[in-house]
């Protein structure tokens, strides 16, 4: 049974078509990897997967673990053990990184976590990212650099451990040096979680040194074409204008 599956998944934003019938399982610790042309539905297939009240479900299904979770609450869907990244991380003042990241996994755990044990979790989350500890007594992305905002994404998926990473664009606007950093997070989930990955890209840098299960292309809201890793190379070499 996949641990994700999506079944003729259709949905729109106001009055607007975006999803058209959408097929697509990942199964439990496979990495994906979605890719197509700006304004193909990428960006909306994962929130709309995580319940975004911004998109309205008009057909299909959205199965998680064996359970329908269409039109379900993000909080919920959360707590079942799916992430959603951010391409653009927003900023929260008043509350510190420290402080969202403990009550976010206490909500998704169900449980109170000690200070000391939480404190141990984040400083070797952080230290795998290479991030200078002082930024988790700063609010939440107030003040962080593009990069910055990216590697406290990944700091979050560290910490919460989901069985499922839908990250968007989470290499966007980052340099070289950025994104190896954002790669080493994602590679320890997956070597310390074993979790599902689906990433949402344009570019190909962050898959370099990941192990592509499946590759998906989307145009006008619709997987049109369907691969392993040598897809991806198909589409650095001739584009996307060949599916369209």
């Amino acid at each position: 049974m996949p641990l994700l599956e999506i079944k003729g998944l259709a949905a729109n934003a106001g009055e607007k078509p975006i999803l058209n019938g959408i097929d697509l399982s990942v199964g439990e610790g496979e990495t994906h990897v979605i890719m197509g042309p700006n304004g193909a539905g990428k960006s909306t297939l994962g929130f709309t997967i995580m319940g975004s009240p911004e998109y309205e479900v008009t057909g299909g299904s959205v199965f998680f673990d064996g359970e329908d979770i269409t039109g379900e609450s993000t909080d919920k869907i959360a707590k079942r053990g799916i992430f959603l990244s951010f391409q653009n991380p927003v900023e929260v003042p008043g509350i510190t990184l420290k402080s969202f990241l403990r009550t976010a996994l206490e909500q998704v755990t169900g449980e109170r976590i000690r200070m000391r044990l939480f404190n141990e979790k984040l400083e070797k989350a952080m230290a795998a990212l290479d991030m200078d500890p002082s930024y988790a007594a700063r609010d939440l992305n107030v003040g962080f650099s593009g990069g910055e905002k990216k590697k406290a994404e990944i700091l979050q998926l560290l910490v919460l451990r989901p069985k499922l990473a839908i990250l968007d664009e989470t290499d966007s606007g980052l340099d070289v040096d950025a994104v190896r950093i954002v790669s080493q997070g994602i590679e320890a989930y997956k070597k310390e979680v074993g979790g599902a990955l689906m990433i949402i890209t344009h570019s190909t840098k962050i898959l370099e040194s990941l192990e592509v299960d499946r590759t998906h292309v989307l145009v006008d809201g619709k997987v049109v074409k369907e691969g392993g890793r040598e897809l991806i190379d198909n589409i650095n070499t001739n584009g996307f204008e060949q599916f369209q």
